[in-house]
């Protein structure tokens, strides 16, 4: 093998469980479309012992692995990038406004040089400027336009009359501490179903975790729909300092019953809009794909999307109501605006999960990697990581069962822990 194998390593993280597909569509843009040869790793298989004789020019650390606390590298993986000291080290952030000490350790620990963010570039200097040593910061969306979206938008799609659902939505509640922004998904949903409520309208809102859909039956759902609620993606507090969530959570404890408007009053509106974390959202981009009109929260939106010409906008205090009604009985109206709307975001290819990886390409370009690889060396790689490939799929499988529900689950539990000793002898065995 060569000193420096002259691709890209994607570490990212997905259980193997049902998700939003977005996580996959983002993951698997880089192995569709970038020139340069890449290799994608689950974190959640655990670690694959080829990877410790491998040595990348280039290694992306995917936003799916810091979703959480502790983030989802563990300590092997860890110990590979803190070796890995001649790879160039590339993150992608989401949910940037929480646990900032540890995103900026870590990103000063393993030396990464480039991150892809969804902080807008008038505020790098108050946060990864001023907190970690990244010399290089990338303004990115949360999601794009996937190929597949585009075929399913082809297919799924049908005549505004054939439609069944007047209005929908699917939302869910953030915590509070995260300020008015991160309860916009919830209240959107809620309050336009309690002032359409007798209007005669076929609606289908809900704004409750488990009301959520998944995967092509979202997109099913969406397709039956005229129009659909929504807001901006993000937040409207930032907690840099990680000052907030303590102090919410010492008020919570005081009163479990803290309601958030109680919490905005006695905390949450000293930090309101301090780092403005806003963006559009992947939700926008299926919307215009199946051609449903967009009844959204004022906002930016990334400066992609503007009122009256892609969406009908719903002011925030829904005072506007009545008009929002009126525009959307207006056919000639929501026709332009779904036109719009496809053309500009879904036909014009400017948002296409193809032109992100080409300018991420062009990145690479610019700091001085070429691609190409033989095929001698990329089979040897491919090898080497997909060693015990299987064997860690099963291992996983059998584990992440401790946490899913179902009827005789502790039998379950009881017969397979031998199983899994068994498993572990069975590696610590192979040479």
């Amino acid at each position: 093998m060569p000193n420096a194998i002259n691709g890209i390593l994607l570490l990212y993280h997905h259980w193997l469980a049902r998700n939003a597909p977005t996580i996959m569509e983002h993951v698997s843009a880089f192995e569709r479309h970038s020139r340069f040869k890449v290799w994608k790793v689950n974190t959640e298989l655990g670690f694959p012992g080829g990877l410790r004789d491998l040595d990348f020019q280039i290694i992306v650390l995917h936003y799916s692995l810091f979703g959480w606390l502790p983030f989802l590298l563990p300590d092997q993986f860890l110990d590979y990038l803190k070796r890995s000291r001649s790879s160039r080290k590339i993150a992608f952030f989401q949910d940037e406004c929480r646990y900032w000490p540890q995103r900026s350790d870590l990103m000063n620990g393993l030396g990464i040089e480039c991150v892809f963010t969804l902080v807008e570039p008038a505020y790098f200097r108050g946060t990864y400027l001023q907190y970690t040593s990244v010399s290089k910061l990338v303004y990115t969306l949360p999601g794009y336009v996937s190929d597949e979206l585009v075929k399913l938008g082809h297919e799924f799609t049908k005549p505004s009359r054939d439609r069944e659902i007047d209005i929908g939505y699917r939302g869910r509640q953030l915590p509070h501490l995260y300020g008015r922004g991160s309860q916009e998904k919830h209240l959107i949903g809620v309050r336009f179903r309690e002032l359409a409520d007798g209007l005669g309208l076929k609606l289908n809102i809900e704004s409750e975790e488990d009301k959520r859909i998944y995967g092509k039956k979202y997109y099913a759902f969406l397709a039956n729909c005229r129009a659909v609620l929504g807001v901006e993606a993000g937040v409207s507090i930032f907690d840099i300092d990680d000052v907030v969530r303590p102090e919410y959570e010492k008020l919570f404890a005081e009163n479990p019953r803290l309601s958030f408007e109680e919490a905005y009053a006695k905390l949450l509106h000293r930090y309101e809009d301090n780092i403005p974390y806003r963006t559009i959202s992947p939700r926008h981009f299926e919307a215009a794909a199946f051609h449903v009109c967009q009844i959204l929260f004022e906002g930016t939106y990334s400066g992609i999307m503007q009122p009256m010409v892609h969406y009908i906008p719903l002011k925030k205090d829904f005072s506007n109501f009545d008009e929002v009604i009126r525009r959307f009985k207006d056919e000639g109206l929501v026709r332009e605006l779904t036109e719009n709307a496809y053309r500009d975001l879904i036909a014009s290819g400017r948002y296409s999960y193809r032109r992100f990886v080409e300018s991420f390409d062009q990145e690479m370009l610019q700091t001085g990697f070429q691609p190409g690889i033989s095929t001698s060396d990329v089979q040897q790689v491919t090898e080497l990581l997909e060693r015990g490939s299987a064997f860690r799929r099963l291992r996983t499988r059998i584990t992440s069962l401790r946490y899913r529900p179902f009827p005789g689950r502790k039998y379950v539990r009881f017969f397979a822990r031998p199983v899994l000793q068994r498993l572990r002898n069975l590696r610590r065995e192979r040479p």
